[in-house]
Protein backbone atom coordinates (compact mmCIF):
# COMPACT_ATOMS: atom_id res chain seq x y z
CA UNK A 1 0.00 0.00 0.00
CA UNK A 2 1.40 3.77 -0.53
CA UNK A 3 2.31 4.89 2.33
CA UNK A 4 -0.22 8.56 1.15
CA UNK A 5 -2.76 5.81 2.07
CA UNK A 6 -1.77 4.69 5.19
CA UNK A 7 -1.16 8.40 6.36
CA UNK A 8 -4.48 9.84 4.83
CA UNK A 9 -6.28 6.73 7.33
CA UNK A 10 -4.48 8.10 9.90
CA UNK A 11 -5.36 11.15 9.04
CA UNK A 12 -8.97 10.53 9.01
CA UNK A 13 -8.78 9.34 12.53
CA UNK A 14 -6.95 12.57 13.72
CA UNK A 15 -9.40 14.45 12.48
CA UNK A 16 -12.33 12.98 13.76
CA UNK A 17 -13.61 12.23 9.97
CA UNK A 18 -13.94 8.56 10.11
CA UNK A 19 -15.74 7.50 13.11
CA UNK A 20 -16.45 3.52 14.79
CA UNK A 21 -19.44 2.93 16.96
CA UNK A 22 -23.24 3.02 15.90
CA UNK A 23 -24.94 5.19 12.75
CA UNK A 24 -27.98 5.45 11.34
CA UNK A 25 -27.49 6.47 7.81
CA UNK A 26 -29.43 8.10 5.21
CA UNK A 27 -30.41 4.56 3.68
CA UNK A 28 -31.66 3.53 6.67
CA UNK A 29 -29.29 0.93 7.30
CA UNK A 30 -27.39 0.53 11.16
CA UNK A 31 -23.73 0.96 10.29
CA UNK A 32 -20.66 0.38 12.69
CA UNK A 33 -18.80 2.94 10.86
CA UNK A 34 -19.72 6.51 9.53
CA UNK A 35 -17.58 8.82 7.44
CA UNK A 36 -17.83 12.58 7.48
CA UNK A 37 -15.79 15.45 5.40
CA UNK A 38 -17.99 18.20 6.96
CA UNK A 39 -15.32 17.40 9.98
CA UNK A 40 -12.41 19.16 8.12
CA UNK A 41 -12.48 22.66 9.52
CA UNK A 42 -9.29 24.42 9.80
CA UNK A 43 -7.31 25.60 6.74
CA UNK A 44 -4.12 22.84 7.73
CA UNK A 45 -6.83 19.90 8.00
CA UNK A 46 -7.60 21.27 4.45
CA UNK A 47 -4.32 21.89 3.03
CA UNK A 48 -3.36 18.34 3.46
CA UNK A 49 -6.67 17.29 2.30
CA UNK A 50 -6.39 18.56 -0.77
CA UNK A 51 -3.02 17.19 -0.71
CA UNK A 52 -4.23 13.33 -0.47
CA UNK A 53 -6.74 14.23 -3.05
CA UNK A 54 -3.96 15.20 -6.00
CA UNK A 55 -1.85 12.74 -5.31
CA UNK A 56 -5.07 9.96 -5.60
CA UNK A 57 -5.85 11.83 -8.95
CA UNK A 58 -2.21 12.14 -10.36
CA UNK A 59 -2.02 8.44 -9.60
CA UNK A 60 -5.25 7.81 -11.11
CA UNK A 61 -6.06 9.82 -13.93
CA UNK A 62 -2.81 11.88 -14.76
CA UNK A 63 -2.47 15.88 -15.91
CA UNK A 64 -4.50 16.44 -18.63
CA UNK A 65 -7.24 17.66 -16.73
CA UNK A 66 -8.76 21.43 -16.87
CA UNK A 67 -11.57 21.12 -14.06
CA UNK A 68 -12.85 19.48 -10.72
CA UNK A 69 -16.13 19.62 -10.03
CA UNK A 70 -17.45 19.08 -6.33
CA UNK A 71 -20.88 18.75 -5.92
CA UNK A 72 -22.33 21.05 -3.39
CA UNK A 73 -21.95 21.50 -0.45
CA UNK A 74 -19.44 19.06 1.22
CA UNK A 75 -17.73 18.48 -2.73
CA UNK A 76 -16.93 22.53 -2.88
CA UNK A 77 -14.13 22.79 -0.13
CA UNK A 78 -12.68 19.12 -1.63
CA UNK A 79 -12.66 20.61 -5.63
CA UNK A 80 -11.04 24.21 -4.27
CA UNK A 81 -8.36 22.54 -1.82
CA UNK A 82 -7.30 19.69 -4.43
CA UNK A 83 -7.20 22.28 -6.73
CA UNK A 84 -4.68 24.31 -5.09
CA UNK A 85 -2.60 21.31 -4.07
CA UNK A 86 -2.52 20.00 -7.72
CA UNK A 87 -1.02 23.54 -8.68
CA UNK A 88 1.73 23.42 -5.67
CA UNK A 89 2.55 19.48 -6.37
CA UNK A 90 2.69 19.35 -9.81
CA UNK A 91 2.68 22.72 -11.39
CA UNK A 92 -0.66 21.92 -13.28
CA UNK A 93 -3.55 25.26 -12.98
CA UNK A 94 -6.69 23.23 -12.80
CA UNK A 95 -9.92 24.97 -12.77
CA UNK A 96 -12.79 24.42 -9.74
CA UNK A 97 -16.60 24.54 -10.51
CA UNK A 98 -19.59 23.24 -8.78
CA UNK A 99 -23.47 23.26 -9.22
CA UNK A 100 -25.78 25.62 -7.45
CA UNK A 101 -28.06 23.99 -5.15
CA UNK A 102 -30.93 27.36 -6.26
CA UNK A 103 -30.02 29.13 -9.64
CA UNK A 104 -28.83 32.66 -9.34
CA UNK A 105 -30.69 35.06 -11.64
CA UNK A 106 -28.60 38.32 -11.27
CA UNK A 107 -24.82 39.61 -11.50
CA UNK A 108 -22.25 38.31 -14.16
CA UNK A 109 -22.05 34.78 -12.93
CA UNK A 110 -25.79 33.88 -12.64
CA UNK A 111 -27.12 30.51 -13.56
CA UNK A 112 -26.49 27.19 -12.19
CA UNK A 113 -22.83 26.99 -11.89
CA UNK A 114 -20.14 28.37 -9.33
CA UNK A 115 -16.74 28.97 -9.94
CA UNK A 116 -15.23 27.85 -13.92
CA UNK A 117 -17.85 27.76 -16.63
CA UNK A 118 -17.61 24.29 -18.52
CA UNK A 119 -17.65 23.94 -21.89
CA UNK A 120 -16.86 21.77 -24.84
CA UNK A 121 -13.17 20.30 -25.07
CA UNK A 122 -13.23 20.19 -21.40
CA UNK A 123 -11.84 17.23 -19.03
CA UNK A 124 -13.27 17.18 -15.79
CA UNK A 125 -13.07 14.85 -12.52
CA UNK A 126 -16.24 14.76 -10.24
CA UNK A 127 -14.94 15.10 -6.74
CA UNK A 128 -16.90 13.96 -3.33
CA UNK A 129 -16.22 12.21 0.24
CA UNK A 130 -17.84 9.30 -0.07
CA UNK A 131 -20.84 7.43 -1.88
CA UNK A 132 -23.18 4.67 -0.72
CA UNK A 133 -26.15 5.05 -3.10
CA UNK A 134 -24.44 7.13 -6.29
CA UNK A 135 -27.45 9.47 -5.73
CA UNK A 136 -25.68 12.63 -5.78
CA UNK A 137 -23.98 11.68 -9.29
CA UNK A 138 -27.70 11.38 -10.64
CA UNK A 139 -28.13 15.05 -9.56
CA UNK A 140 -25.02 16.76 -10.67
CA UNK A 141 -24.57 14.38 -14.24
CA UNK A 142 -26.90 16.52 -16.17
CA UNK A 143 -26.06 19.08 -14.82
CA UNK A 144 -22.54 18.74 -16.26
CA UNK A 145 -23.92 17.88 -19.27
CA UNK A 146 -26.51 20.70 -19.93
CA UNK A 147 -22.66 23.02 -19.96
CA UNK A 148 -22.10 21.36 -23.43
CA UNK A 149 -22.74 22.99 -26.44
CA UNK A 150 -22.45 19.58 -28.61
CA UNK A 151 -23.41 15.94 -27.07
CA UNK A 152 -20.69 14.58 -25.52
CA UNK A 153 -18.42 18.16 -25.70
CA UNK A 154 -17.42 17.55 -22.10
CA UNK A 155 -15.40 14.60 -21.60
CA UNK A 156 -16.05 13.30 -17.81
CA UNK A 157 -12.71 11.61 -16.70
CA UNK A 158 -14.21 9.80 -14.05
CA UNK A 159 -15.34 10.42 -9.67
CA UNK A 160 -12.93 9.92 -7.06
CA UNK A 161 -14.17 9.75 -3.17
CA UNK A 162 -12.09 9.41 0.17
CA UNK A 163 -13.06 6.52 1.04
CA UNK A 164 -15.04 3.77 -0.83
CA UNK A 165 -17.64 1.85 1.84
CA UNK A 166 -17.10 -1.61 -0.46
CA UNK A 167 -20.88 -2.14 0.42
CA UNK A 168 -23.78 -2.86 -1.99
CA UNK A 169 -25.56 0.03 -3.77
CA UNK A 170 -29.15 0.05 -3.54
CA UNK A 171 -30.74 -2.55 -5.77
CA UNK A 172 -27.68 -4.11 -6.64
CA UNK A 173 -24.79 -6.74 -5.36
CA UNK A 174 -22.38 -4.34 -6.56
CA UNK A 175 -21.17 -1.43 -4.85
CA UNK A 176 -22.26 2.23 -5.66
CA UNK A 177 -18.49 3.00 -7.35
CA UNK A 178 -19.11 -0.16 -9.86
CA UNK A 179 -22.75 0.42 -10.25
CA UNK A 180 -21.58 4.48 -11.30
CA UNK A 181 -19.49 3.46 -13.39
CA UNK A 182 -20.98 0.95 -15.48
CA UNK A 183 -23.99 3.29 -16.07
CA UNK A 184 -22.09 6.28 -16.98
CA UNK A 185 -18.97 5.04 -18.32
CA UNK A 186 -16.22 6.90 -16.70
CA UNK A 187 -13.78 5.50 -14.17
CA UNK A 188 -14.32 5.61 -10.65
CA UNK A 189 -11.81 5.45 -7.43
CA UNK A 190 -11.22 6.21 -4.06
CA UNK A 191 -8.12 7.30 -1.82
CA UNK A 192 -8.52 4.42 0.23
CA UNK A 193 -11.33 1.44 0.86
CA UNK A 194 -12.32 -0.04 4.13
CA UNK A 195 -10.22 -3.00 3.39
CA UNK A 196 -7.55 -0.92 3.19
CA UNK A 197 -8.89 0.93 6.32
CA UNK A 198 -9.15 -2.13 8.22
CA UNK A 199 -6.07 -3.78 6.92
CA UNK A 200 -4.02 -0.09 8.70
CA UNK A 201 -5.89 -0.06 11.87
CA UNK A 202 -6.50 -3.59 12.51
CA UNK A 203 -4.72 -6.20 10.87
CA UNK A 204 -1.20 -4.35 11.09
CA UNK A 205 -2.73 -1.76 13.61
CA UNK A 206 -2.55 -2.07 17.59
CA UNK A 207 -6.26 -2.49 17.73
CA UNK A 208 -6.68 0.89 19.72
CA UNK A 209 -9.18 2.04 16.76
CA UNK A 210 -11.16 -0.93 15.53
CA UNK A 211 -10.93 -2.82 18.30
CA UNK A 212 -12.03 -6.80 18.60
CA UNK A 213 -15.66 -5.82 19.34
CA UNK A 214 -15.54 -3.25 16.34
CA UNK A 215 -13.59 -5.68 14.05
CA UNK A 216 -17.29 -7.94 14.92
CA UNK A 217 -19.49 -5.74 14.03
CA UNK A 218 -17.41 -5.16 10.73
CA UNK A 219 -17.76 -8.20 9.74
CA UNK A 220 -21.50 -8.71 10.58
CA UNK A 221 -22.49 -5.44 8.34
CA UNK A 222 -20.57 -6.87 5.58
CA UNK A 223 -21.75 -10.28 5.42
CA UNK A 224 -25.34 -8.20 5.01
CA UNK A 225 -23.97 -5.40 3.03
CA UNK A 226 -20.67 -6.36 1.49
CA UNK A 227 -20.76 -5.71 -2.12
CA UNK A 228 -19.95 -9.08 -3.92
Amino acid sequence: MEQYKTDFINFMIECQVLKFGSFTLKSGRQSPFFMNAGAYISGSQLKRLGEYYAKAIHETFGDDIDAFFGPAYKGIPLAVSAAIAYSELYGKEIKYCSDRKELKDHGADKGGILGYNLKDGDKVVIIEDVTTSGKSIEEVYPKIRAQESTPGGIKILGEIVSLDRREKAPDSEKSALEVISEKYGFKTHAIVTMDEVMDVLYTNGDKKVITEEIKKELDKYYEQWGAK
